[in-house]
């Protein structure tokens, strides 16, 4: 099925992207000539070393010494780039402070702190203050840096501070439940521990001080605890016995930049599986230098661009959204209510900010859809030339709305990837048409395809998402997963030695894609990727409720919906839900309230007790039910009755 083009790049448009630069370079360094782009792909992925070195080259990569050779060892797990490189994240961003030092770096737009502009040389300054502050807490190489913090600039600043210095990063956003942070940040033993007290969203204060108290009760590794203060008590500070992160900021210290090698930790991100603590990946300065390099081509950015992408600090898009910084482009964060007092904020903030390239997570376009907001109307978007979205598959009626409502000739580039690599598998190409539906191509480096259960590739047809190659912004490790067990059971389990990313995707013969979906049990609201083990903490510690099963019904075209089904000791009562949605607001987060909960008499389970999460979630997909689950490995094979019934009223 070939879907309608909704837009075609000028010969201009494309000739001076930066995607045709890099042709260009490959043409005159290397004398590669391709004759489109799947053939450029192609030998991307099958030269991984003489691909991956061009990235470093034309990207001008800062090392202090330089790599032996590209790529080592090509095996996955474990493969070794750059050996012999030594390398600084931090010094590969700031180092636009020495080209453009009164160039804007970061635009912020707060409910709580209001607005504000930072300048190459500001930024820089900031980080150099900070992170003398953290070497007088003690911090050195390999130390791990704790935030809850939202999408402002305090975060990025003490992100690079720690980077600059080789210490570990980690972040949770300021509205998870405190039992949710816990499971992660207790996992990997911080030494500094950085909160903001409260915020503002919606037009509405939060008050988190409690929270953020008993989160530091509960890390007992914690030496240092930094206050950002959005609000203060009678005594002049909530939380008192903090230091205040504002006045660590404040200074006129000398930046230095820890030379490391080339995957020394950079952050810790959490993706979570469908048993035990969230997934502590550990990912590299390195890897994430290359990884975010090579997307800059796919979303062609410069340091010209004014780059913004709606999204929570808990989100990875919070990482990602650095690539732009690293092109030397403005990036501007919006930290509040996308939907306050309407949805035209955001669309206001585009305009304000006169940003080129905006991204968000699919459900933002199509919740303006929904809404009939019409954004070309209201505002001036003469800047704006790109968009991005992710999270969730876009709609084709999205892809619609954007370019009659939102703006006619504008390259609309949705891309997928995830939290586990830090990157995309697949997303835009400034050179091609754009069609209702589809994402444009696979990434340059990433040797992307859809597999069948027998590990076959499929063009036309929906498989398994698999990478058959290394990436140098694969996990290094598990925080704590000394064995490598839980890293090859995550991702290696179903094709020895190839990346099953969970996903399932389309692979058209054009090398045009399309997302389906999650194929396996993770939850996936609005791009923020969480447990199923982590909503049955929350839900199961209540004494009303006895066991429980959550499903995340998110496929394309179809609006997201996630039930909760529940073995109560009396009847379902409108007290138990209440009780049942405050208890995971609490200790997981807002976001992942579930849309609707049923009482039901018995949780489907194998032989072995684990919960039929996929199996019942093919089901009320569409799955046939003699097929999707084999009864006789089942403990209560007659449990299942219930959701075939409610699949057929489902999907009637």
């Amino acid at each position: 099925m070939t879907n309608p083009v909704l837009w075609t790049p000028s010969e201009d448009r494309y000739n001076t992207s930066t995607m045709a630069e890099f042709e260009r370079f490959l043409h005159e360094k290397n004398d590669l000539t391709f004759s489109d782009y799947n053939e450029m792909w192609d030998w991307s992925v099958t030269d991984l070393d003489a691909f991956w070195s061009a990235i470093w080259a034309f990207f001008d990569m800062q090392s202090s010494t330089p790599f032996d050779k590209m790529l080592s060892r090509s095996v996955m797990p474990g493969a070794d780039w750059c050996d012999g490189a030594h390398v600084n994240y931090a010094q590969n961003i700031l180092r636009h402070a020495d080209v453009r030092p009164d160039a804007d770096a970061l635009c912020v737009q707060s409910e709580t702190f209001g607005t504000q502009t930072l300048s190459w040389t500001e930024l820089r300054q900031k980080v150099a203050n900070f992170a003398d502050h953290l070497q007088g807490c003690g911090v050195v190489k390999g130390d791990r840096v704790v935030a809850i913090l939202p999408n402002t600039e305090t975060a990025l600043i003490a992100f690079l501070a720690t980077a600059s210095l080789g210490a570990i990063w980690s972040l949770c956003a300021p509205d998870m439940g405190h039992v949710a942070v816990l499971d992660r940040f207790r996992q990997i033993e911080p030494k500094v521990l950085i909160a903001q007290n409260s915020y503002v969203h919606a037009g509405k204060h939060v008050d988190r001080s409690a929270v953020v108290a008993q989160i530091a009760d509960g890390l007992p590794s914690v030496r240092h605890k930094l206050l950002v203060a959005a609000h203060t008590d009678g005594d002049g500070g909530a939380l008192q016995g903090w230091a205040q992160f504002q006045a660590a900021c404040d200074g006129h210290a000398q930046l230095d930049y820890a030379q490391v090698p080339f995957d020394h930790p950079l952050w810790i991100v959490y993706s979570s599986g469908t048993t035990g603590n969230p997934k502590p990946i550990v990912h590299g300065h390195g890897g994430i230098m290359l990884e975010a390099a090579k997307q800059s081509l796919h979303h062609d950015l410069t340091h010209k661009d004014r780059f913004s992408w709606i999204t929570s600090s808990g989100w990875i898009m919070w990482n990602a959204q650095w690539m732009a910084l690293g092109q030397g482009a403005c990036v501007c964060l919006f930290d509040g209510a996308p939907h306050h007092p309407d949805l035209m904020e955001v669309w206001k903030f585009v305009a304000s900010q006169k940003l080129t390239f905006f991204g968000a997570g699919a459900a933002f376009f199509d919740g303006c859809r929904k809404v009939g907001i019409i954004p070309r109307d209201a505002v001036d978007l003469d800047c704006l030339r790109s968009i991005g979205s992710t999270g969730s598959p876009l709609s084709s009626d999205a892809y619609d709305w954007i370019y009659k409502d939102v703006k006619a000739d504008v390259w609309l580039a949705p891309i997928s990837g995830g939290t586990d690599l830090a990157g995309a598998f697949v997303l835009g190409h400034p050179g091609m048409a754009v069609r209702a539906g589809e994402m444009q191509c696979r990434a340059l480096g990433n040797a992307v395809y859809a597999f069948d259960g027998a590990g076959n590739a499929l063009t036309g047809e929906v498989g398994e998402l698999v990478c058959t190659q290394p990436l140098p912004s694969m996990p290094l490790f598990f925080w704590g997963d000394d064995d490598g067990s839980r890293l090859h059971d995550s991702y290696y389990d179903m094709y020895p030695g190839i990346w099953r990313h969970g996903d399932w995707i389309e692979i058209r013969a054009d090398g045009s894609s399309v997302i389906y979906g999650r194929s396996d049990a993770t939850i996936n609201r609005k791009g923020l990727r969480m447990g199923s083990a982590e909503i049955y903490q929350a839900v199961e510690a209540l004494d009303e409720v006895l066991d429980s099963l959550v499903v995340d019904l998110e496929f394309l075209g179809r609006d997201s919906f996630m039930p909760l089904f529940v073995v109560t000791r009396g009847a379902l009562t409108d007290t138990t839900k209440q009780d049942i949605n405050a208890a995971i607001r609490r200790a997981v987060s807002p976001r992942f309230v579930p849309n609707e909960i049923i009482s039901v008499d018995e949780i489907p389970r194998t032989l072995s007790g684990k919960k039929l999460e996929v199996p019942v979630k093919k089901l009320l997909l569409g799955g046939n039910p003699n097929t999707v689950v084999n009864r006789d490995s089942m403990a209560n094979p007659d449990s299942f009755d219930f959701f075939i019934a409610f699949a057929q009223d489902l999907n009637t």
